[in-house]
């Protein structure tokens, strides 16, 4: 009901970054079923698919601090257009490949846009929308990647179910090509905040330009190493989960393609709901404790998921609590960042944070394909997942309270410290 307060602008701009930010899990979350086929198709080993999954979300990382950099310098909309091509494109180009070697490069190329999305979507949204539901707007376009997701596995069932596997994959990744019409909605409907432009204008009249190194001054680099940790440990354990469990479900299971999607709908569906729920709760209870609780739980539904022998109906009822917790824990994550920061770096800031959790988070699915060597491909999946998400809950009860926060133009590092202080104290 809140979107009925919100005006024209900010509904074009939730629309452009839900669009956008599903698309891009889209085009990331189809690799993840092409594991088990190109196992067949080129003898890909477990380490060699790891090594994939890791070297894309390692650039992701990457793109994403140079994006957040980019929009603090050349504006929010411009820099968005630019990383939904950049996906686009070396996403299509996977789908010619014809070797690891050559998947590895193009998958590592799209994942410097893939990265750049979030960061710039999330300020864009952050920056857009009225304070009160600002947890609630940028968990809503957070929510799109189970879209993205849902609609990568209808695809694989639908492309698989009528296309020989050693043609299918390559269809899925030219399917890539259609979150290009993004692009022209951006440009004619969607502009840069109003706090970005004031901004930009102060600074231009002083004579001043943005420094990305000051999220690393004294007054900020605490909190920039605190919430870079509560990054690495969401992504660590959403990309070791969700990068092999389509593989974990067909070679340990012993799922067939129609019921690998069936498994995969009600985890996706339980993940598109903690998204909206757990944004709900960022506004309500505030950002930490909705970090906590979600962290919490992620953790021993992953545990019960992996580690504890259950039956395949217990699977199927498990995995959407599993999907609600797993992915809930990131919505109030783009507010929170925005809110840390000021405007002048808040794009650098809300990139390096974030991604530099995904570079590290993404050693995770390597250490998975290394350590399913010695271990059960689900013990792997579970230990390292548990390890992350103990990780999220000791930065969050480290990290001040946000909610509420007003975004105002052309903030001092000083007025920051001094306007978190009472949140600080009191959360």
């Amino acid at each position: 009901m809140w979107l009925k307060d919100t005006n024209a602008s900010e509904r074009r701009v939730l629309t452009a970054a839900f669009a956008g930010y599903g698309v891009d899990a889209f085009d990331y979350m189809i690799y993840t079923f092409m594991i088990s086929t190109l196992a067949i198709v080129w003898g890909l080993s477990k380490t060699e698919a790891g090594n994939i999954a890791t070297a894309a979300l390692i650039t992701s990382a990457i793109g994403g601090w140079a994006a957040g950099v980019l929009a603090d310098r050349f504006g929010r909309v411009r820099v968005l257009q630019l990383t939904v091509a950049w996906f686009s494109v070396f996403t299509v180009l996977s789908g010619f490949t014809n070797s690891y070697e050559q998947l590895l490069f193009t998958r590592a190329m799209q994942g410097f846009g893939f990265g750049g999305e979030w960061s710039v979507g999330s300020v864009l949204i952050a920056e857009s929308i009225q304070a009160r539901y600002r947890g609630k707007a940028v968990g809503l376009v957070q929510s799109s990647w189970a879209v993205g997701w849902a609609c990568a596995a209808i695809a694989y069932w639908a492309v698989f179910a009528f296309v020989e596997p050693e043609l299918a994959w390559r269809i899925l990744f030219w399917l890539g090509a259609l979150p290009a019409v993004i692009i022209f909605y951006i440009r004619r409907k969607v502009q840069d905040p109003q706090v970005y432009t004031d901004t930009k204008a102060r600074m231009l009249e002083r004579g001043e330009k943005g420094n990305f190194l000051e999220i690393f001054s004294r007054p900020l680099i605490v909190r920039t190493l605190l919430a870079s940790l509560l990054a690495t440990g969401m992504q660590g354990g959403y990309y070791a989960v969700t990068t092999w469990l389509p593989t974990y479900l067909k070679t340990e299971r012993n799922l067939s393609v129609l019921n690998t999607s069936s498994y995969l709908l009600v985890l996706i569906l339980g993940s598109f709901l903690g998204y909206l729920t757990s944004a709900w709760l960022s506004d309500r209870i505030g950002r930490r404790k909705g970090f906590i609780l979600f962290g919490v739980c992620a953790g021993v539904l992953v545990s019960s998921y992996m580690l504890i022998p259950i039956n395949d109906t217990a699977m199927l009822f498990l995995g959407f609590p599993l999907g609600f917790f797993l992915s809930g824990v990131f919505s109030g994550m783009g507010a929170f960042l925005s809110e840390l920061f000021p405007s002048r770096v808040r794009g650098s800031a809300q990139g390096f944070c974030y991604n530099f959790g995904r570079a590290v988070g993404a050693i995770c699915p390597a250490l998975v394909g290394h350590l399913s060597g010695s271990l059960t491909l689900g013990v792997a999946i579970g230990v390292m997942a548990v390890g992350a998400y103990t990780l999220v809950v000791i930065a969050a009860l480290l990290l001040p309270e946000t909610a509420g926060r007003e975004l105002e133009a052309d903030e001092s590092a000083s007025d920051l410290k001094t306007a978190a202080a009472p949140a600080a104290a009191g959360s």
